[in-house]
């Protein structure tokens, strides 16, 4: 896919809006604004992790949530007033992790005209896949 986003205000303006949020609380972090991607990472920590000592589902569905809304919002045209809300999301948990960082990838695979779908693998440090996640998004006027 050519490059999709229609606004590139950076990295450092979009982890500005993260703290007091659900994301900022749990220490996710955007670090890379590619060509037709956004990354951010998670920490694996007290914060994210279940009473098991692993990674908690639900925290790897917010931080996919929170990668496929944002770039599903730059991808809308700043002067159209619209936003992009959550329709569905899934997630499927193919590995445990019990400490370090992760690291989420979003990608657009529809940027329709009143919706959006959006892939989030989500990998460990060692690269090793740890959650695939598909996010519907409903584009809306304000």
């Amino acid at each position: 896919m050519d490059d999709p986003f229609r606004q590139r205000p950076g990295v450092e303006s979009l982890n500005a809006l993260l703290p007091g949020t659900s994301p900022g609380t749990l220490g996710i972090r955007l670090i890379e604004h590619g060509p037709d991607f956004l990354r951010g990472t998670m920490p694996v920590d007290e914060r994210t992790r279940q009473p098991f000592g692993l990674l908690h589902g639900g925290a790897s569905v917010l931080l996919a949530e929170t990668l496929a809304s944002l770039g599903g919002y730059l991808c809308l045209d700043p002067a159209s007033g619209q936003q992009l809300a959550g329709l569905e999301i899934n997630a499927n948990h193919l590995r445990g992790v019990r400490d370090g960082e992760v690291t989420g990838t979003a990608r657009p695979i529809h940027l329709g005209r009143t919706t959006q779908v959006w892939e989030v693998r989500i990998e460990d440090s060692a690269g090793r896949l740890v959650c695939i996640s598909r996010m519907t998004g409903a584009v809306i006027g304000r």
